[in-house]
């Protein structure tokens, strides 16, 4: 039996980008558009409405918040005077909603993209269609320098996601979602991504093989991974693990929020599922913070659709407190 994690929040429409600075949990609602604030005592406050749905959030090093708007394209900067400043702008970059992203200790913003309107595409056709070939669109990751200037952009990848630095700075692990793996970026002189070496494989080989293959045996292992969108069906799986939110975790590890069932996942280097704990919806992000350092929070969803979320408001913060 996994161990689980118990509702810390809940009534929130798409809870994602977990972060833990000043001694609190910060956390944005993409279905609303807000960022919130939570010392884990009482009910989070609201610190920003952000235009074009709320996403990644960080920290630049004087203290300012940055938030993504997702379909306005652009990172906005939140001043001390509660005014928000566009710092980092997308449009010529981002082919679909921009997503998450990890702000490092020296100010610059590395953001990722989905690279199509990942949604009008599920209300047309099952996830694994995504997988005919050629494959999923591949978007990169865009390096911001501490002032919003674009330092670079990254090789592209299948729907990077979550983001956080190993190797005392030298590498960026990301999540990408669409090719269920981490995968691991060197860290340029300059801030720039290098080349992405595979980490962590979150799927069968002989699985990846068959659901992107051409011809009758791709076709057939589409239709039957499209059960993997009835969630009854998803919750009684275990491979494979689609990688959303990912947060470090001891000795070199990862945690992983997974968008296909209510869990997270600790991930060693090779793709090693060290530990799993059972939330009670599909998640879309984790961290391992709070006052003593040692609580697994999880970031959990009814639904990620936008506008149904903003009906059910069923989004909760899950959390954990790991054994010693």
């Amino acid at each position: 039996m996994k161990p689980k994690a118990t509702v810390v929040l809940d009534g929130f429409g798409v809870v994602e980008s977990l972060r833990w600075h000043d001694d609190a949990l910060w956390f944005c609602d993409m279905a609303h558009g807000t960022v919130h604030h939570w010392d884990t005592i009482g009910r989070p406050e609201t610190v920003a409405d952000v235009p074009g749905r709320a996403g990644g959030i960080g920290f630049l090093p004087d203290g300012r918040i940055l938030v993504v708007s997702m379909e306005g394209l652009c990172v906005y900067r939140l001043e001390p005077d509660g005014s928000l400043v566009v710092h980092a702008d997308l449009r010529d970059i981002a082919k679909g909603p921009v997503n998450d992203m990890y702000v490092d200790q020296e100010g610059r913003a590395y953001v990722g993209n989905f690279g199509f309107d990942y949604h009008a595409f599920l209300k047309r056709h099952p996830n694994s269609m995504l997988y005919v070939p050629p494959g999923p669109p591949r978007a990169p990751i865009a390096c911001f320098s501490p002032e919003g200037e674009l330092i670079g952009l990254s090789e592209p990848l299948a729907f990077a996601n979550g983001l956080f630095p190993i190797d005392d700075g030298r590498t960026m692990l990301a999540a990408e979602t669409m090719a269920m793996r981490l995968v691991a970026l060197p860290v340029l002189s300059d801030g720039r991504l290098g080349p992405p070496r595979p980490w962590a494989p979150l799927i069968e080989p002989w699985l990846w093989k068959a659901v992107t293959a051409p011809g009758l045996v791709g076709s057939i292992t589409r239709r039957v991974s499209a059960l993997l969108d009835h969630q009854a069906i998803a919750d009684r799986s275990s491979s494979p693990i689609a990688p959303d939110g990912i947060a470090p975790g001891k000795d070199g590890t990862a945690w992983v929020a997974n968008a296909l069932r209510g869990e997270c996942v600790r991930v060693g280097p090779g793709g090693t599922i060290l530990d799993r704990v059972a939330t009670s919806q599909r998640t879309l992000s984790c961290l391992v913070a709070g006052p003593k350092g040692d609580t697994l929070y999880a970031a959990t969803i009814a639904t990620d659709d936008p506008p149904r979320a903003r009906e059910l408001n069923a989004s909760r913060i899950e959390a954990y407190v790991l054994p010693s």
